[in-house]
């Protein structure tokens, strides 16, 4: 680390990605960056090259053709491809030179080879870019990346085979012999163990004991639950109410489903915009993840993506199956980020009339 900024040993937090995303649209250096957040440039170099977010626009269009060569405005060249016997177009406006020709040369950003390795204060328009394959910081995308990273890197079992088969010794024939995992973790101390986790550990089978040998375990009733919730917990993620609160937002789109009777599989989508009071509904014929992709596709094409983005930014629903694939939502159909969701706390439906 530079011994200019002595660094505060923390990680970066979302309003110090904020700041980053800010600083980068004006063009700031990352040593300034890194003296403000009492970090080294390097720290913000690392953090935007690993969590920048890849685009690539349409090919076709009128500044970014489909032809990618940095020869194509002054090339004259015509069938370099020898497909054709007489081929009187030229190969700039053809896509195939792109893997035939010899003298071909992608063309590529140089804010991208370097510092700031992003075209966050870029200043030429987006829509005026010819470059096809861009990178753009987002602090929120990059905060929830992150955050992922952080809770993958965290899950397994935090023990050596060896060490696991130490406790395994100890515990599985104490368990045989009718003993609770709560006498066991009380008699030994030494295992270094809580009685939860020695609960998890036989539920995924690193012991010898099983659940089967649990004498009061086998007796009880599988647990009721809700199969309208959604089972995977790693999609709440940076998105829960808290994470939601936290951006202090004077507005957002609420969403949630209304189900039509038992005997119809047809329901609606609503969505509830908190500041112009307007409420609107889309008619889907069945209740799934699918289906409501499939009506933020329709709406996206419709409004465009910066039309989509600018009434849908942030989106609080609750934790129904139908959304248990946010990511998928909040992609757009070009690739980019169409807006943000966030879940209410469990049985909490109510906190979106908050």
């Amino acid at each position: 680390m530079s011994k200019c900024i002595p660094g505060n040993q923390k990680h970066l937090t979302l309003e110090n990605r904020i700041y980053i995303e800010n600083q980068l649209n004006k063009a700031t250096s990352f040593k300034d960056i890194a003296k403000f957040l009492c970090k080294d440039p390097t720290t913000i170099s690392k953090e935007v090259k690993a969590h920048r977010l890849s685009d690539w626009y349409h090919k076709g269009t009128f500044y970014n053709a489909k032809n990618f060569c940095v020869h194509r405005y002054h090339c004259k060249k015509t069938n370099a491809c020898g497909k054709m016997i007489l081929c009187g177009i030229k190969c700039a406006s053809c896509p195939t030179c792109n893997q035939t020709c010899k003298d071909f040369e992608k063309e590529r950003c140089p804010r991208l080879d370097k510092a700031p390795y992003v075209r966050n204060g870029c200043p030429m328009k987006i829509n005026h870019c010819t470059i096809a394959h861009k990178y753009t910081y987002n602090a929120r995308f990059s905060d929830r990346k992150y955050r992922e990273k952080l809770s993958d890197s965290r899950a397994g079992v935090n023990l050596t085979k060896h060490e696991l088969l130490k406790k395994d010794r100890i515990i599985s024939p104490l368990i045989e012999q009718g003993q609770s995992p709560y006498q066991i973790v009380t008699n030994h101390p030494e295992l270094d163990l809580s009685v939860r986790t020695v609960y998890a550990y036989l539920d995924q089978g690193l012991f010898t004991a099983r659940n089967v040998d649990l004498k009061r375990k086998v007796k009880f009733r599988p647990r009721k639950c809700h199969k309208t919730q959604i089972t995977d917990r790693t999609v709440f993620i940076s998105r829960t109410y808290q994470d939601f609160q936290t951006l202090r937002l004077a507005s957002c789109t609420e969403m949630d489903t209304v189900h039509s009777s038992r005997e119809s599989k047809k329901t609606l989508l609503t969505f509830f915009f908190t500041k112009e009071k307007l409420f609107l509904a889309f008619l889907m014929n069945r209740c799934t993840q699918g289906a409501v992709h499939l009506v933020f596709d329709r709406l996206e094409k419709r409004l465009g993506t910066d039309g989509f983005l600018s009434a849908f930014e942030y989106i609080l629903t609750d934790r129904g199956t139908e959304f248990g694939n946010p990511e998928s939502l909040e992609t757009g159909v070009n690739g980019m980020q169409r807006t943000s969701i966030y879940y209410c706390d469990p049985m909490r439906s109510g906190q979106k009339g908050d």
